[in-house]
């Protein structure tokens, strides 16, 4: 954006949010972050229907919600909730490499980071960014990866920006896409 004299200006100020882990109190905020975000995502790149079922069943719902009560409970992950004005508008789970191609006990695993849509462009995914960098540091890992799906060019933008390159690596993904794999080394 830009000003009438031309002055490139910030999209928004940048977001004063906590980030903290996550508890199993936070489960219901994050699988609703989680929602939206895929939903916004999914849907603006083309690639599903917003009435898909994987985007809005009952049944998809609670999958989600079961992953991030496991993802909090569990022992190998790390899981972190952005708070601002005491609500959840974004959330980000990470542990060890869970893709075959990396070596695990070196590389970091960002497996999900997202933040509320009306939230976007604010900084709170840079913060959860950090939150994944101070996890691989405290870890000693000299490294991460993570997928993105492949029409995700906003998300593939932000990653560029703090350093990710795309390592060749695909799995497939909705609607004849692919989920594409990226690393950052420290």
């Amino acid at each position: 954006m830009t000003s009438p004299d031309g002055v490139r200006l910030p999209r928004r100020q940048p977001a004063s949010a906590l980030v903290r882990e996550a508890t199993l109190a936070d489960v219901d905020q994050l699988t609703e972050v989680h929602t939206l975000a895929r939903t916004a995502y999914y849907t603006a790149a083309g690639g599903l229907d917003p009435a898909d079922p994987s985007l809005s069943s009952p049944e998809a719902y609670a999958e989600r919600r079961a992953a991030w009560a496991n993802a909090v409970t569990s022992p190998e992950r790390f899981t972190v909730a952005a708070v601002l004005d005491s609500r959840v508008v974004g959330c980000a789970t990470m542990g060890p490499a869970a893709s075959g191609h990396v070596d695990p006990a070196h590389v970091g695993q960002l497996y999900q980071i997202h933040v509320l849509p009306d939230c976007w462009g604010r900084g709170i995914g840079g913060l959860l960014h950090d939150a994944f960098i101070a996890y691989l540091q405290r870890t000693g890992r000299s490294g991460g990866v993570l997928e993105s799906w492949e029409r995700n060019i906003r998300a593939q933008r932000f990653y560029a920006a703090r350093g990710w390159q795309a390592d060749g690596h695909s799995r497939p993904g909705p609607g004849d896409t692919r989920y594409r794999y990226f690393q950052l080394t420290l």
